[in-house]
């Protein structure tokens, strides 16, 4: 049976069952076996002929569009599909292999379109409404989601979603999709084992988030780590003293606001041994250098910056956000000492992810008024393999040393890197 027969017999079973039925009274199981007898007179009525495959897909469509997010759930099951923009209801754009393109469907209406955004943000916990129109949250798998509602938006509801991988990121996956190899792979668990600050940045896609998850999984198993996130995505296995925080919008009223900074000073006091922030924006980029000048080696955590020296003048830029009247010399003394290693990673032209460079941050020095950054690595082209529509390439150890080898030492490897 083809899609627009499908489309016709879900239709006309949903109304049916939304019309004849209370709905609000059953629980999900009762509702899947009503909508199973009703889809059983409906193709008797109409003659139908349908698979098991397609019964089961008609009863999902169905059940989808009552409790479930109806078209958006579709759309979710396609394991292909990386992210998803939604520009109103009748344009969708969905992200495949780092591509964007337009899907065909479309929701209902305008109306359909905001009763799942108040379904999404609902089972989060979180309110969206037009006094309050913006709002980041997740879906129950851990997806990450953006809300901007009218009269913000000009088209209508706009829903973005970073989908979440159904296995956790580890090393090895980033090592089979050529963004490191497994020499770096080494360097950078002995790096997070031996307690170094390290800074993840990049662009917007560029991976920071997968990066993250998966240098976090090189965090040993019996120490107490603390998460920090607008909205909590990260996956880290097999930490049994765990605690995952996340930020709350205010309400309606304008009260009941949870910042990134006040959960970075709660978690102060909650002895952690690691903390670990998803990504800073503004403000709350003192507290976390502040944090990891405080005894709090091991910290993890992102930002956006388009290269190694651009993260650390946003970083400046953001810690003059969260203080007035901090001297410039003074934020970059927090940064020097604060951060260890910066991960600069980038989407390249043939939209694959790379990491680009793997720099020490050796601190602050007073002559230049500069913090001195020192890379170990860097990504080079093979030019003759390379080509605009495919970039091949590595990422190179540089001639220089690296100094920062303290904490390698305190941890009792005695090597080079």
């Amino acid at each position: 049976m083809n899609e627009v027969d499908i489309t016709e017999i879900v239709q006309a079973i949903r109304e049916d069952v939304v019309g004849n039925s209370q709905i609000s009274h059953m629980t999900d199981e009762e509702l899947e076996e009503n909508i199973k007898e009703r889809m059983k007179r409906a193709l008797e009525t109409r003659n139908y002929h349908l698979t098991i495959s397609d019964k089961a897909e008609v009863v999902n469509r169905v059940f989808s569009s009552i409790r479930g997010l109806g078209l958006l759930d579709q759309i979710m099951t396609d394991d292909s599909i990386t992210e998803i923009m939604i520009n109103g209801p009748k344009d969708i754009f969905v992200e495949k292999s780092g591509r964007l393109t337009k899907l065909n469907e479309e929701f209902e209406s305008e109306q359909k379109l905001e009763d799942i955004v108040q379904r999404i943000v609902g089972k989060a916990g979180r309110e969206v409404n037009q006094a309050n129109p913006i709002v980041d949250t997740r879906l129950e798998d851990g997806s990450r989601v953006n809300v901007v509602l009218p009269p913000i938006s000009l088209k209508g509801a706009i829903i973005t979603i970073r989908k979440f991988g159904k296995e956790p990121m580890t090393i090895e996956r980033l090592i089979s999709y050529g963004s490191i190899t497994e020499e770096i792979a080494d360097v950078l668990k002995l790096l997070v084992k031996a307690k170094y600050n390290i800074f993840i940045c990049g662009g917007t896609g560029s991976g920071k988030t997968t990066f993250l998850n998966a240098v976090s999984n090189f965090i040993p198993k019996d120490e107490r780590v603390i998460t920090i996130e607008d909205s909590a995505e990260l996956q880290i296995e097999g930490v049994e003293n765990l605690v995952s925080l996340e930020t709350r919008n205010a309400n309606s009223s304008g009260a009941g606001a949870i910042t990134i900074r006040d959960l970075i000073k709660s978690a102060l006091r909650m002895r952690p041994e690691r903390i670990i922030v998803g990504e800073v924006r503004g403000g709350e980029a003192l507290d976390m250098l502040q944090a990891m000048n405080t005894g709090h080696d091991g910290s993890l955590s992102t930002g956006h910056g388009n290269s190694t020296k651009d993260m650390m003048s946003r970083l400046e830029t953001m810690v003059l956000q969260g203080t007035s009247g901090m001297p410039l010399e003074a934020i970059r003394q927090q940064i020097g000492s604060a951060l260890d290693i910066i991960v600069y990673l980038s989407r390249l032209r043939d939209k694959s992810r790379r990491t680009m460079e793997i720099s020490e941050v050796l601190g602050y020095d007073r002559q230049t008024k500069e913090i001195i950054i020192n890379p170990l690595y860097v990504f080079e082209e093979d030019p003759e393999r390379t080509s605009v529509k495919h970039v091949v390439g590595s990422l190179v150890r540089t001639d220089n040393k690296m100094m920062k080898t303290f904490k390698l030492r305190q941890y009792g490897y005695q090597g080079e890197i």
